[in-house]
């Protein structure tokens, strides 16, 4: 660049910072009047809460094969065949699933006594049949020699979901309705939902609860069992954006 050339570069620099400068200035001022006139619209927060008891339409029993021996392999032999007796018969029942679990070998060391081993395996059970697993726990019990653990009671995932979707429903509009309240409380007109969220109960995992000892007499026929019910629930919660305010009363 020749020196006349750089004179008339250097005379037009401060014109073109005065030009673009105001332009940026203009800019700055103005966009805090744009964000003020976007304000954002009141909301509130809401819940509401459908409930309802299930009846208990699955039940399920835990036995377990277990045997004291002077060695650990006497031990596993023994609830080998004690078990092998039991799932043989358990797949008899059509109307029972079975599962086996919870194989432990443990030495047992009391004073004044030798030592032995202990060797325990768990047998699972599950229907939707009550009389075909009460039977079949009574018979593994007085012709296997199994000990009953326990027993649960639970709601199937088809019954619990038919449930849900009926209480979903029902909160859905106990949730609508407390947003209107609430909205004329505040003295809007309207409101419009916001961000909204379904939350059903979890189902419980079914655990061993003893149910008498008539299970472990010699002899015993089934008993009958009182499955009761299961609380099953769905909770509607989120904003009710509120609409413009009503008029003032004349």
């Amino acid at each position: 660049m020749n020196t006349a050339s750089r004179l008339v570069a250097a005379s037009l620099a401060p014109m073109l910072a005065a030009m673009v400068i105001p332009g940026s200035a203009f800019a700055q001022a103005d966009a805090p009047s744009r964000a003020d006139r976007i304000a954002p619209r009141p909301a509130v927060t809401v819940s509401a809460t459908a409930a309802t008891k299930v009846a208990n339409d699955r039940v399920h029993a835990w036995l377990r094969a277990e045997a004291d021996e002077a060695t650990a392999a006497a031990a596993a032999a023994t609830v080998n065949a004690r078990m092998a007796r039991a799932l043989s018969r358990a797949r008899g029942a059509a109307a029972v699933t079975t599962a086996t679990s919870g194989y432990s070998t443990q030495q047992i060391a009391e004073k004044g006594k030798p030592l032995r081993w202990r060797v325990t395996q768990t047998l699972s059970l599950e229907s939707r049949d009550f009389g075909a697993l009460t039977t079949l726990v009574s018979a593994l019990q007085q012709e296997d020699a199994l000990l009953l653990s326990g027993m649960s009671f639970s709601v199937s995932g088809e019954a619990r979901q038919k449930a849900e979707d009926a209480l979903t429903q029902q909160a859905i509009k106990a949730w609508q309705a407390r947003a209107t309240a609430a909205a004329q409380g505040l003295g809007y007109a309207g409101w419009t939902p916001g961000q909204v969220t379904v939350r059903t109960s979890d189902s419980p995992w079914p655990m061993p609860q003893m149910r008498g000892a008539a299970f472990a007499e010699a002899g015993a026929p089934p008993v009958n069992v009182e499955a009761g019910n299961t609380d099953v629930s769905v909770v509607v919660s989120g904003e009710a954006i509120l609409d413009q305010a009503r008029p003032p009363a004349r």
